[in-house]
């Protein structure tokens, strides 16, 4: 009975396959530690350089409801300028002097569609100095900080066959992960979730260049274009929707968007297929600071000059310890700004030509050598009086 479970008289079985197991010496260590740092170190340099030549200005905005002085008139119209703190300005050009400012203006919140409302808000303006053109494509991004996109009752609270477009049951979605945004007052959440719910819905206006030189016309805007900034495998997952309008209703925070927080022929609900920025959105991030695409142009220099740019302010970070940013920024052949794998390569290829040479060192002062029975355990017992009984 014994024999029928023993295993068979293989290599593999039998664990006799041949194997080998480098020794390491030091005319094998001490090499390699000085050819991965002389391979690391300059291709850090390289990833460096291309994060350099990227030109990219952030600007928080997060307190530009705020700071900036009050405008001079009660409607909150003729808007005071100021200079932003240098804190939160971020850029990596040659020359920076910026000369950044802000302003706020009282808006009242876009509500044709419900004239009896009559919600203020404030609009930030944004000014800043481009020193240099940037060559296409560029884009425009927002960040978030302390945002925590990936939380795990955050990340899955969706419905994937609902954002397809089917007309997925109250039932169904009540028993699915879009707790706590799935129906009210009898009717379907559509989009359902937390993630649709939180959509960051501050709108940037394109940037105006003000006083164009050789332009007839006196400001000249700078076009973001939303179209291609969701990927390709992103775009397959929505759909527009097979509800009726009476079954569904808009996310809890969408409500100023809609007449009583309702959708209306009017005002139907969002195609999500085409919407490119809620798509963007969806893909949720997996740190707490993060950037997303807004919108993107692959056609035109961005020329050199004075900008502003109007931002409508509605996102609330404050509230839970976060900031807000807008990023206009170019690509290099590696993509976007990012120091960091560079200066990793560089840490790395020190790091290991410093310890090679550390070894090198200890070897020629003194040397060690291979196979000496003297550094045996048994033999240091001995020299030291024996083993313990």
């Amino acid at each position: 009975m014994a024999s029928d479970r023993k295993p068979a008289n293989t290599g593999f079985k039998q664990q006799r396959l041949k194997a080998w197991q480098p020794i390491l010496t030091p005319k094998t260590v001490l090499p390699t530690f000085f050819i991965v740092g002389i391979i690391f170190a300059p291709l850090g340099g390289l990833l460096l350089y291309a994060s350099n030549s990227v030109n990219e200005i952030q600007i928080d905005y997060t307190y530009c409801d705020q700071r900036p002085p009050s405008p001079v008139d009660n409607q909150g119209q003729n808007p005071i300028f100021a200079d932003i703190p240098a804190d939160v300005i971020t850029s990596s050009f040659s020359n920076s002097d910026l000369n950044a400012r802000w302003a706020r203006v009282a808006k009242q919140l876009p509500r044709e569609y419900d004239p009896t409302q009559t919600k203020r808000i404030w609009n930030c303006l944004i000014q800043f100095n481009l020193p240099v053109n940037l060559k296409p494509p560029v884009f425009m991004y927002y960040r978030l900080t302390n945002f925590y996109q990936n939380h795990r009752r955050y990340v899955k609270s969706f419905d994937a066959n609902q954002l397809k477009g089917e007309a997925v049951s109250a039932a169904a979605i009540k028993a699915g992960n879009c707790k706590p945004m799935d129906v009210a007052d009898d009717k379907i959440i559509y989009p359902c979730g937390l993630i649709a719910n939180s959509l960051f819905n501050d709108t940037f206006f394109n940037p105006i260049l003000l006083n164009s030189p050789g332009s007839d016309a006196q400001n000249e805007t700078y076009q973001f274009s939303e179209k291609g900034i969701a990927w390709p495998s992103d775009k397959e997952k929505y759909g527009k929707t097979k509800y009726t309008i009476d079954q569904i209703r808009p996310p809890l925070d969408w409500a100023d968007r809609y007449p009583n927080g309702t959708y209306t022929s009017d005002f139907p609900p969002p195609d999500l297929a085409e919407d490119e920025r809620f798509q963007v959105w969806m893909r949720t991030a997996g740190l707490p600071d993060f950037r997303k695409l807004w919108g993107k142009n692959e056609k035109d220099t961005m020329k050199m000059g004075q900008y502003q740019v109007e931002i409508q302010y509605l996102f609330p970070v404050t509230k839970y310890g976060g900031t807000k940013s807008l990023v206009i920024s170019t690509v290099s052949f590696l993509g976007g700004k990012n120091s960091f794998l560079g200066w990793a390569y560089i840490t790395v290829g020190v790091i290991c030509v410093v310890i090679g040479c550390l070894f090198t060192l200890r070897h020629l002062y003194k040397p060690r050598k291979l196979g000496d029975h003297t550094y045996l355990s048994w033999n240091n017992n001995g020299q030291n009086g024996g083993r313990n009984n």
